[in-house]
């Protein structure tokens, strides 16, 4: 009798707080059960921290079991799932169960009681079933989640988690009122006034009620050595620089109802968008979202400590409505302009990205950066920096038109070949260096709990590290199914490539800015402009990397030569 070999396919989400080690066992076992009598396990793809509406594509556990099932030499003869509703979601059966069809993979389901029959209508109406039955168990938790935390927030006044805002510190109330949550030790806190930056935000709707403006107040906050708030919270923000105010900091300090002592929930949602309208089957992204303020859930009574009364805060909020774009009653009319090089262009001198703005009937490119605040971040950096884009598009399209001619093939494809790298190797070792680190912990607590020490306290840490390597061990998962599909291209490959790309730009002389742009993007072009030399240097790099070329801006002096990789002549 021949033994057939076995891939299991889990999935566990730990936004719940579930641990990834008890339900991958369960789910395990339940394979186990189903296949023991036809043959043995002899593979694992379990996904960690993966939302179930997440496509499979998506997931890195199965989209490394998709992958594999391509290759003759995949290691295992059918695959088995623990529950299909962990696998499975709204249509994913469906966009799914046809892959394993045309390889001739079995897909074997404890539901079904063994594998899934493809001319089976009945084994097909049961997997469509299972999988509305996930995607409904799954809305109907967000609806209860919602409406408790709406309740809580509005009748208790209940501090629902994230950030304090700035001018509040946390304090603890006791325990959590769920006594399964109270035993993991989970505590109530509320806002309390914090006493450094408490008096900040009280000077602030001071000063702007006295009739000093936003920006006015801004630059005296950062003149008198006052913290901003991604300063004062470097925990919270270490991706701001944290060294001066904004205008934006400002401006939402005085229109945040919170001073005024009630707790306010649901001023922003997590909403999930389809990542791209003409492929439904990638899945939708999570964004969040403002709410409108008619949305926003307010506590029938304060519940906590104000800094500034009720009437001070409608006060500052009519000043700035009156001061808003809609104040003067005009309809604002927006209007599309068209821009080839939107955001691909950034400034050498900040690093960030250039914004389009239309000028005298003409697209531009500009970077704005107030004069103290280029000073706090220690730039030396103009007030405002332009760039026609009519200025680029000649030099732009010259050049990529030259590096991708059929005269250059040869030479491009020498460079094309050179320069294919395994890019992932660096995330890899690092990763692959967290996950020993993880091992070495976990070995040192077992040498502490077996030397005595506090098994509840072994236990805590040793909670934190397995989490920290299971996390570490997904990211692996991941970057080693990006390496699979990243392969190195063969010479022919890149050669098609080239071809395509030497007809492709030939067109961008007459093509619509619109269409520009996305033939840029496709070729990962990316512009970074030097107001002083007024030199841009232009990087395209469709996989893997093709050049790196410099390009005067506008004609204003000869280009530089040539760098890096250079196909062109």
């Amino acid at each position: 009798m021949t033994t057939t070999r076995f891939a299991f396919l889990g999935r566990v989400s730990t936004e719940d707080q579930q641990d990834p080690v008890a339900s991958k066992n369960w789910q395990l076992g339940r394979a186990e059960g189903l296949v023991s009598r036809h043959g043995e396990i002899v593979a694992e793809f379990f996904d960690i921290g993966q939302s179930r509406a997440i496509p499979w594509k998506r997931r890195p556990e199965a989209a490394r079991l998709l992958e594999l099932l391509k290759s003759p030499n995949r290691g295992f003869d059918a695959v088995v799932i623990g529950e299909p509703q962990r696998a499975f979601y709204g249509n994913q059966f469906g966009l799914t169960f046809p892959i394993f069809v045309h390889y001739r993979v079995p897909l074997w389901v404890p539901e079904v009681g063994g594998p899934i029959d493809p001319e089976s209508e009945a084994h097909d109406l049961i997997m469509s079933v299972f999988g509305g039955m996930s995607k409904g168990e799954r809305n109907r938790i967000k609806i209860r989640v919602r409406a408790a935390m709406a309740a809580q927030a509005q009748v208790e006044g209940r501090y629902l988690g994230g950030r304090p805002p700035y001018g509040y510190c946390l304090e603890d109330v006791g325990p959590h009122p769920n006594p399964g949550k109270a035993a993991d030790g989970k505590r109530l806190h509320r806002l309390t006034p914090d006493p450094i930056t408490a008096p900040v935000v009280q000077q602030i709707f001071s000063d702007y009620l006295s009739g000093i403006g936003i920006f006015a107040i801004a630059q005296r906050l950062t003149d008198a050595g006052i913290q901003c708030p991604s300063a004062y919270d470097r925990k919270r923000n270490t991706h701001r620089e944290g060294l001066a105010w904004s205008k934006s900091a400002v401006r939402a300090i005085l229109g945040n109802p919170r001073y005024t002592g009630h707790e306010v929930w649901n001023k922003q949602r997590k909403q999930e968008l389809l990542i791209d309208v003409e492929d439904v089957a990638l899945g939708h992204a999570t964004h969040l979202t403002w709410n409108s303020k008619q949305d926003w859930v307010f506590s029938d009574k304060p519940a906590h400590q104000p800094l500034i009364s009720k009437d001070i805060f409608e006060q500052v909020a009519l000043r700035l409505a009156s001061r808003g774009p809609n104040s003067t009653g005009r309809t604002t009319v927006r209007r599309e302009h068209p821009y080839a090089y939107k955001g691909l262009l950034v400034h050498d001198n900040c690093g960030r990205r250039m914004q389009g703005n239309w000028n005298h009937g003409k697209a531009h490119y500009r970077c704005r950066y107030p004069a103290e605040y280029a000073i706090a971040n220690k730039l030396d950096h103009p007030l405002t920096v332009y760039l026609r884009e009519e200025q680029l598009v000649g030099p732009v399209d010259l050049w990529l038109a030259e590096v991708f001619h059929p005269d250059h093939i040869e030479h491009s494809l020498t460079q094309l070949e050179a320069a294919q790298t395994q890019r992932n190797m660096p995330a890899l070792d690092t990763t692959r260096e967290v996950l020993l680190e993880c091992d070495r912990k976990l070995a040192r607590h077992r040498a502490a709990l077996e030397a005595g020490a506090d098994p509840a306290l072994i236990a805590t840490w040793s909670l934190e590290v397995q989490r920290e390597r299971d996390a570490a061990a997904a990211r692996i998962a991941a970057l080693e199914t990006q390496s699979i599909v990243d392969y190195r291209m063969t010479r022919e490959e890149i050669r098609q490539l080239v071809d395509s790309l030497g007809g492709l730009v030939t067109i961008l002389k007459r093509a619509d800015p619109n269409d520009k742009l996305e033939v840029y993007r496709q070729l990962g072009l990316k512009l970074t402009y030097n107001h002083e030399t007024r030199v841009v240097v232009a990087e395209a790099s469709p996989r893997p990397p093709v050049c790196v070329v410099s390009v005067s801006g506008g004609g204003l002096e000869p280009p530089r030569p040539n760098t890096g990789t250079s196909t062109s002549s």
